[in-house]
Order: C-alpha cells, then structure tokens, then sequence
C-alpha cells in the first residue's frame, strides 16, 4: 500500500482510507450486521489500509472498534460528531461534545482517537465551532483522548466550500475533510493552495458518488450545468459526458478514473472510499493506486468541468 505523509500530523497514513459512512456503511446501510462490517474492516487492514474513517452519525463506530481490536497500534483512526443535535436543530455545547467523544471511544474500544472532527459543518455554524467547541476538543487532546483536531464540511450543501476557508485561515484544525471529483474539482482553487500553505492534512470524500457511478444520473447533472453555464454544452457529449474515459486505453471504467483524478491531485492526501463488499474494497484500493490520469485526458476534464462548483457528485 503506498502511503503519504498527512500534512502537520507527520503520521504517515495510507492514501487509500476506509470510509465507514456514505451510502455503504460497511454494508450495514443494507443490511449488513455489524459482524459482517467489522470482516470488511480486518480486510482493509490486511490490504495495508491504515486510516479509517467513522463517525457517531454512521452506526459503524462499534463495527470498527471490533475490527481493530488487538490491531489498534495499526490504525489512524478518525471519528466525528456532527454540531448540530437533535430535531430541534440546537447546536452542540461543549458538555456535549465531551460526552459524545467518551461515547466515541467506548464503541469504538479505544481510550483516543487519532483525530476528532467537528462533522458537516454548515458556514452559520463555523463561528459556534470555533468559540464554543474548539476550546473544548483542546482540552480533551490535552488530556489525551484526542491527537489531532479536524473539521468536515457539508459538501452536498456547501459545493462551493464556504466554510472550509475559514477554518483554514483560523488554523485550529490538523486535517480537514473535504468534497472533491472529476465533475466539481473546485477544492483545486478554493482549498488546497491554503492547505498546503498551513500544512494541514487533506481526506478527500465524494471521490465517486451516484453521478460517477450511475451513467443517468451523470447525464442528468450534466444537463443541469450546462443550462447554468458551467459546463460548455459544445465541448462534452450529454449522452455520454465521459464516455472519453472508457474508449481510452489503460483506463478501466469511470469510476477507476474517478479515484486515480483525486489521488493525483497536489494536496489531496488520503482518498476515501466505503464499500460493504470485499472484492469492491479491493477493486478501489487498486484503483486509488493505480498511476496519474494521462495528461490530454486531465486537460480535457479540466476543460469541461474546471468551473464547476455547484453539485457534489452524488
């Protein structure tokens, strides 16, 4: 497994991580017990994965905390807890965020975790974050519970990352999460080059969604930005918007092209991927390591879809 330094942290991780959320959640998401989930996480393990991925939100901390047990030592290990609680949409008080991160760390079976993410985070409720529940992760890394601070951002709202350059110029977080594709490769513009300028360790989500997987929904997408404007509808074939990527030779299917685009990408650091599967999660992990993109293809992607920033991919 090729590995990557993870920006501030120094650790250095695999570039393929275990997502243990989106539409999957290791399989539970359709039906799969936590016994299976926790097989999908050994095999990544096994496969020479070690960042993985959950969250409180996901169902899958416990899935997770039997995967790794007794292979703790081999694990990056990153979870997250959303801002928001409740139906009543009240934000998180810091008691709150201290009593969600112990119950983190007893599902998950563990007395830290490796980074912490505020989740999802909406730009309305940075300011809350950054006054209220920062503070409050410092003391539990100072107490040793939390390594390192991340934040998230709500790619399918936020498309045009709102919130995450601010995060960035507060310099709070260690690592931050951040939506990034073939078809809104926005990130390019608006958050790497202050990544890379802080230093802080980049996941990348939505490398493949629904439009990447599921050739109507593309088509569908495709023909919404081209009646915004972001996309020339001269330039691409609305039948088949990236069927330039499945006649080229070397390049397996879409979605293989999906994943080689943002592993390539300068500061894109960790690509995650979720799947339930096992012959899934390896076709992925070969995929995320497979060599860059040729170059006519990356110009003729960033041609098309270079200005995009207003769907997530899913």
């Amino acid at each position: 497994m090729q590995t990557v330094r993870l920006g501030r942290t120094n650790a250095q991780v695999s570039v393929a991580g275990l997502g243990c959320g989106g539409h999957s959640r290791l399989g539970m998401a359709q039906g799969a017990d936590a016994h299976h989930a926790a097989g999908v996480v050994r095999r990544a393990l096994d496969l020479g994965v070690t960042f993985i991925d959950t969250a409180r939100a996901y169902g899958t901390e416990a899935a997770v905390g039997e995967g790794i047990a007794g292979r703790r030592d081999q694990v990056f290990l990153s979870t997250k807890a959303s801002p928001r609680q409740g139906r009543d949409g009240a934000l998180m008080t810091a008691a709150e965020l201290a009593e969600g991160l112990e119950g983190s760390l007893r599902r998950l079976a563990t007395d830290r975790v490796d980074v912490f993410h505020l989740h999802g985070v909406q730009p309305d409720q940075y300011d809350h974050c950054a006054q209220v529940l920062v503070p409050e992760l410092k003391r539990q890394q100072a107490a040793g519970k939390i390594r390192f601070l991340g934040i998230t951002e709500h790619f399918g709202s936020d498309t045009g990352h709102t919130m995450l350059p601010r995060a960035l110029e507060g310099d709070h977080f260690d690592v931050i999460m951040v939506g990034f594709n073939l078809v809104n490769p926005s990130a390019r513009q608006r958050v790497f080059p202050l990544t890379r300028a802080h230093d802080v360790g980049t996941l990348i989500m939505f490398a493949v969604r629904r439009q990447l997987s599921d050739p109507a929904a593309l088509r569908e997408a495709v023909a919404g930005l081209i009646a915004r404007g972001e996309v020339d509808g001269g330039q691409v074939d609305a039948a088949d918007p990236l069927g330039f990527l499945r006649d080229r030779a070397g390049i397996g299917s879409v979605v293989e092209a999906a994943y080689r685009f943002c592993r390539h990408e300068p500061g894109a650091d960790v690509i995650l991927t979720g799947t339930g599967n096992v012959a899934h999660l390896e076709a992925n992990l070969a995929a995320i390591q497979a060599p860059p993109l040729p170059a006519e293809i990356q110009t003729r992607l960033a041609t098309l879809f270079g200005r995009v920033d207003s769907v997530s991919g899913n």
